[in-house]
């Protein structure tokens, strides 16, 4: 009776401590974040019922199999590119060349394995090889743009509809690995709205 005592409590105590829980943070520390469950935590705007635009954090259901209990430092966030206020998670920043030399810049790569995870496992979604992206942007692009794939404009998605591979990219010593037979070695970028 006393192991049982203990070990509720013990529960309990755990997640009046620490727990990160997503529906609980500021939505100004919401994108970029991670539960403590592992999970991403996501901007979404929601209607009041007064018919006014409000933002909540919300828990996705991507996973990362590696950092939990994180949330991205504003240092982050500005040298990979980003914004705090996005909602929702999207690939459409990878086509823009800008974005793209920010998260591929050392100060990023080196530094933000958050970011850098969530952006891996985005392009391989997309069927796209960060590592092959960041050394070859131009190329990539104009692959895409000339494939006439992304002619139907940018497309949102729920974080439900995206998996989340895990990363290729050692991203705490700044290796990359090999790619994976199953990744592409060339920079063709394909942009297929429909399949997020």
């Amino acid at each position: 009776m006393a192991l049982i005592i203990f070990l509720a409590f013990s529960l309990l105590l755990h997640g009046a401590l620490g727990d990160l829980i997503c529906e609980e943070l500021p939505v100004e520390l919401c994108s970029y974040s991670i539960a403590t469950t592992g999970k991403r935590c996501l901007l979404e705007t929601d209607m009041t019922k007064e018919g006014e635009t409000k933002f909540q954090c919300k828990t996705s259901e991507v996973v990362v199999d590696v950092l939990k209990e994180w949330i991205e430092t504003d240092d982050c966030v500005k040298a990979c590119g980003l914004d705090r206020n996005t909602v929702g998670i999207s690939t459409d920043s990878l086509l823009n060349p800008q974005f793209l030399a920010k998260l591929c810049s050392d100060a990023c790569h080196q530094n933000c394995p958050n970011i850098v995870d969530l952006y891996t496992n985005l392009a391989m979604g997309e069927g796209a090889y960060l590592p092959t992206l960041c050394a070859n942007p131009r190329r990539a692009l104009s692959q895409t743009r000339s494939s006439g794939a992304a002619a139907g404009g940018p497309s949102y998605s729920t974080a439900a509809d995206i998996a989340a591979p895990g990363p290729y990219y050692s991203y705490y010593n700044g290796d990359y690995s090999p790619a994976p037979a199953s990744a592409p070695t060339t920079s063709a970028f394909a942009y297929a709205p429909s399949q997020i």
